[in-house]
């Protein structure tokens, strides 16, 4: 064995204060959209990958050209769901969003878990060339929007001020109108990810993650690929044999993949959500009675944010009183009353 040499499968975990990251997750935890975790729009290549690729599913298709660094990587990719989840979360604060970001560029270095020395900033930059110069050709719709031209996954980037180092500060970057549609789309085109993501250290892995969150969810006790098949949707440029060994390898030692467990079995691959994290996501049984809804402290908190000044209190005894004279119990209580707070404010608030 090497002398020092790091072999856990998991990045270190480079930044590890709580406060990138909070616990509803509706508010700013890491949030990606379904096309790029369904296609392989990333390259698993962890050197320049120069080559043209094309991919069909059905009826939908891509074709993806190469920047002169080479195609965009999966670890790139963390770039993306950087902003989209400053997007989601800015939404659903009810604020306007636009395609334009700024944010210092030691925040996303440090909510991805990338190094923020001098080599941290060099591959950002890298990154940053690879996401704009990747061409992208495909009729896979983002918000019920198909995208027939040429484009790549941000229009651009640039430094709005730098440390005298020459270091990044500022970032400014504009989103393509693809991620963009997908983002105004907000309904059922994005989802949150773990913050363990982001320390992955293979790419095949972040892919195998990624599928698994956008087919097998919350609620589906177990989704199924044959080996072939995720050989295809994985992007993965191996032979088929090659592929196959990766995968049991990263089957056989897999403890450390967040929410998913794999299991290989007659060259089909299952997967299913771990127990911790259904129980994360599933709701509780439903209150037998309007006076049995107990909202989460969280939800008065996030009310108070769009209740302009009113009392939520007040704005909570009306909710249950609506809800009473509908005789109807929501299926999301917190959702309901937060709806139920801007419709309130916006038809008789201040």
């Amino acid at each position: 064995m090497t002398k020092g040499k790091n072999l856990s499968p998991l990045l270190p975990d480079r930044h590890p204060q709580p406060d990138f990251f909070v616990c509803d997750i509706f508010d700013s935890a890491p949030k990606s959209d379904q096309a790029s975790m369904e296609y392989p729009l990333f390259t698993l290549s962890t050197k320049p990958d120069m080559a043209m690729r094309e991919y069909s599913k059905g009826d939908k298709w891509l074709k993806l050209s190469p920047s002169p660094v080479g195609l965009a990587t999966v670890h790139d990719r963390d770039i993306l769901i950087y902003c989209i989840s400053q997007c989601m979360a800015k939404l659903n604060r009810g604020e306007k969003i636009a395609k334009t970001l700024r944010f210092p560029a030691s925040d996303l270095l440090m909510v991805t878990n990338r190094k923020t020395s001098g080599e941290g900033y060099r591959l950002f930059k890298q990154a940053l060339k690879r996401l704009q110069g990747t061409q992208i050709e495909t009729n896979i719709t983002t918000g019920k929007v198909e995208q027939w031209e040429v484009f790549s996954f941000i229009d651009s980037a640039k430094t709005i001020r730098e440390s005298r180092e020459g270091r990044m500060l500022e970032m400014e970057i504009t989103l393509s109108d693809w991620v963009f549609n997908a983002i105004e789309e907000q309904g059922g085109e994005i989802l949150t990810i773990s913050r363990d993501y982001f320390r992955l250290r293979k790419p095949l892995e972040r892919r195998l993650y990624e599928l698994a969150r956008k087919h097998c969810g919350t609620k589906n006790d177990q989704w199924a690929f044959k080996v072939e098949t995720l050989h295809d949707r994985t992007g993965s440029q191996s032979p088929l044999k090659e592929f196959r060994r990766m995968l049991k390898a990263i089957i056989d030692n897999q403890a450390h993949i967040p929410d998913y467990a794999f299991r290989l079995e007659n060259d089909t691959v299952h997967i299913y959500p771990k127990a911790k994290f259904q129980e994360a996501f599933n709701p509780p049984p439903p209150p037998e009675s309007i006076s049995e809804i107990q909202l989460k402290p969280e939800t008065l908190d996030k009310a108070k944010h769009y209740a302009n000044d009113l009392d939520v209190y007040s704005l909570e005894h009306e909710w249950r009183a609506m809800l009473q004279d509908k005789n109807s119990i929501p299926d999301k209580p917190d959702g309901s009353f937060i709806n139920y707070v801007k419709w309130y404010v916006k038809e008789f608030g201040k």
